[in-house]
């Protein structure tokens, strides 16, 4: 079976007359055996390849039609059918640990309907319980049963191991029964914490959701997207991707969070409630997320339901529904769990939202590389929390493949509840007076033919030299914060120097001068020194940077100190061919051949050495060789071996300090534990310096770290 593309089959089920009971049973077993075949290959690519091909609505469409045959079938049942699964199989790749008490999934309400129906069956059952047992073993129905309401959190859910408070292990759900150990990984979470403080179990186990925020997610996007890498799909296939890593690198550059809902054995601490869970983690330092509350009926879950709605597009994470929990835990005892769900508990999923818009136009963006980019400007419409003007129709093919043209009606959404996207074309709605679009023979930038090359999806603007839009674009991600950091020297104020002349090209930066800068208009002297000041500190930035901000094809930050780590300067990191590149760990050999095709262009080899003329840093300085090309014999760097985080607030940029370290062979997290070597606090430093006190790691000023940075040249 095809990994990345699972078409169900629509077989004539409800064409079969009622009267031919055996062809319908023959109907149904096929079906159920494709069902079966379908949601089988969509559970892998969601849990174990986290690159799932279609929406989690058409996936609970499919799972809810194997469920009602399976229901009506019992004959034909199936103790391996996915519908019976938690989870997918963990990764070879992870050592594995079996869970003490399986970590089960939930069932989902598509509908009111079906939430009153888990009400009322949790009331029925629970009475048939009191009765059976004739006592007061439990509380008596006569009220209404109160539920915790928390919203669904699209992420991946782990668990945390704790002995004698600190943190020894972590856990994905896996199948549900069997995880996979990434406690490497999740230490890269800062809010995770690592040692706790007042009163806990010498055993214990804590599970949450590892998510990741919508602003870091378009962070990573866009810098994916500059770099013509592939999109990621939405937060939490960015989270469960960066978790289930090898290099717990990349898990930390992925910026993760954590939110706890779920105490194993709560009860031996005297956690009688969920209310009184969720009280006792956020009291003990864990994230809990401040979306929930306690319905005493069924009328406020409604309006819990209701009121986030709406609202849920504001907070900073994706949710997609509402977890409600019987609060009283005891009862969760009672009523127990099938082989795969709790009976206490029900996902409600709010139904995607999609909306009607017309095409106003389809533009053409010029990227930095040169790509592109048809944009389809939309009539202004109301989805997901914000108002849509803009979705990009990707490439040339998409634009084919779904026929947009220039006044269609199109249904869009928000891929992930995050990215703008046209899913379809309304093709009834036309009227004959849509054209079909073409892309444009030259670039809109610059005039020059454009060109495809047989292997790419991306149009070119080749005029990488001179091309304005592509030239705007580059010197934007140059300054950037993933480049070389030029605060002050924002999109507004690079437009205006390029129009009134002051910069042609990408290394004019360095010739600017504060009177030029105060003679743009609203450029006050203050603000003119502080953008000169910040381009000189630039000259001095690490090779890395330099690397990462000159906009080599798939080089972003973490390639360019690879790079740093294995080339004592620019010049060598030139000469170098594809298969000494490749060779190394961690650059591969499409990577390779981006950045040898970079070097052997003339025009980037004489912006290099305008940027070397003006004096930018063209060196890796004293980065510490790890299996690279170098010589055994170079100096070891003074704080290789040392690890260092930064909190608080500090007279220099974090990202400055933590390339201090960075060059001088040392490595920086975000996180505390007990092998941080120093935890460098300024001014309101909260959790982190806490941690450290508890850990005993040796806390340092900033004039103390200062200090050790010179000390060590």
């Amino acid at each position: 079976m095809n990994s990345k593309k699972i078409i169900p089959l629509a077989l004539p089920f409800d064409d079969v007359p009622d009267d031919n009971q055996q062809s319908k049973q023959m109907v149904s077993k096929q079906r159920l055996k494709e069902l079966r075949e379908i949601i089988t290959g969509h559970q892998r690519l969601y849990y174990e390849e986290d690159s799932p091909v279609i929406p989690d609505s058409e996936y609970d469409e499919l799972l809810r039609e194997l469920k009602s045959l399976e229901e009506k079938h019992p004959e034909l049942a199936d103790t391996d059918s996915p519908s019976l699964r938690v989870g997918g199989a963990p990764n070879a790749k992870f050592s594995k640990v079996t869970h003490a008490s399986p970590m089960l999934s939930l069932e989902n309400a598509l509908n009111k309907g079906e939430l009153a129906d888990f009400f009322s069956r949790v009331r029925s059952s629970l009475q048939k319980i009191h009765s059976a047992l004739d006592s007061a073993d439990i509380p008596i129905l006569d009220g209404d049963l109160a539920y915790m309401a928390e919203m669904k959190i699209d992420g991946l859910a782990v668990s945390l191991y704790y002995r004698n408070g600190e943190f020894v292990r972590g856990a994905t759900r896996g199948d549900g029964k069997v995880g996979e150990d990434v406690t490497e990984n999740i230490k890269t979470i800062g809010t995770i914490p690592q040692a706790l403080k007042g009163n806990y179990p010498m055993s214990l186990e804590i599970r949450g959701e590892v998510l990741m925020f919508k602003n870091i997610f378009e962070q990573i996007n866009r810098r994916r997207e500059e770099a013509e890498e592939p999109l990621l799909a939405n937060p939490r296939n960015a989270a469960a991707g960066a978790l289930r890593q090898l290099e717990s690198s990349v898990a930390a550059e992925r910026q993760l969070s954590f939110f706890a809902y779920y105490v194993v054995e709560a009860e031996l601490m005297g956690l009688k409630t969920q209310s009184d869970v969720l009280k006792w983690l956020s009291g003990n330092g864990f994230p809990v997320q401040s979306a929930v509350a306690l319905c005493g009926n069924v009328q406020e879950a409604d309006s819990f339901i209701e009121h986030w709605r709406s609202a849920r597009h504001d907070l900073p994470y994706v949710t997609d529904g509402v977890v409600f929990k019987l609060n009283d835990t005891e009862l969760w005892n009672r009523l127990g769990s099938t082989s795969h769900a709790p009976r206490w508990a029900i996902a409600f999923k709010y139904p995607p939202e999609e909306k009607e818009t017309r095409v106003i136009s389809i533009e053409i963006s010029v990227g930095r590389t040169g790509a592109l980019t048809p944009i389809a400007n939309l009539s202004p419409v109301r989805l997901g929390g914000s108002t849509i003007q803009r979705a990009s129709l990707h490439n040339e093919d998409e634009v084919r493949r779904k026929d947009v043209r220039e006044g269609d009606l199109v249904r869009i959404r928000k891929a992930g509840e995050v990215i703008p996207e046209v899913i379809e074309v309304v093709k009834e709605a036309r009227n004959g007076s849509e054209e079909v679009y073409e892309m444009p023979k030259t670039c809109p930038a610059c005039g020059a033919p454009v060109v495809r090359l047989p292997d790419e999806a991306a149009v070119r603007c080749p005029n990488r030299a001179s091309c304005p839009a592509q030239i705007m674009e580059a010197i934007i991600h140059f300054v950037s914060r993933n480049g070389m950091d030029i605060k002050g020297l924002g999109e507004k104020l690079i437009e205006m120097l390029l129009e009134h002349g002051l910069i042609v090209n990408l290394s004019d930066i360095y010739n600017l001068d504060k009177d030029s800068l105060e003679s743009l208009p609203r450029m006050g002297e203050k603000s003119a020194q502080n953008v000169i000041s910040a381009i000189e500190e630039s000259r001095s930035k690490p090779l890395e940077s330099l690397l990462a901000a000159l906009g080599i094809r798939y080089v972003g930050s973490r390639a360019a100190e690879i790079l740093a780590r294995n080339f004592p300067d620019m010049s060598k990191i030139a000469e170098a061919g594809i298969e000494e590149l490749s060779n190394i760990d961690g650059i591969g050999e499409v990577m390779a051949s981006s950045i040898s095709a970079f070097f052997t262009d003339e025009s980037n080899r004489s912006l290099i050495e305008a940027l070397a003329a003006k004096g930018v840093r063209m060196d890796s300085g004293s980065f510490a060789p790890q299996g690279s090309i170098r010589g055994e014999n170079e100096a070891i760097s003074k704080l290789a071996g040392l690890t260092f985080v930064f909190t608080g607030e500090l007279s220099f940029p974090r990202s400055e300090g933590e390339s201090m370290v960075k060059s001088l062979g040392g490595k920086t997290t975000s996180s505390v534990s007990g092998k941080t070597s120093y935890v460098v606090a300024g001014e309101s430093a909260g959790s982190k310096l806490e941690k450290a006190r508890q850990l005993g790691v040796k806390i340092i000023g900033e004039s103390e770290f200062l200090e050790l940075v010179k000390a060590n040249g």
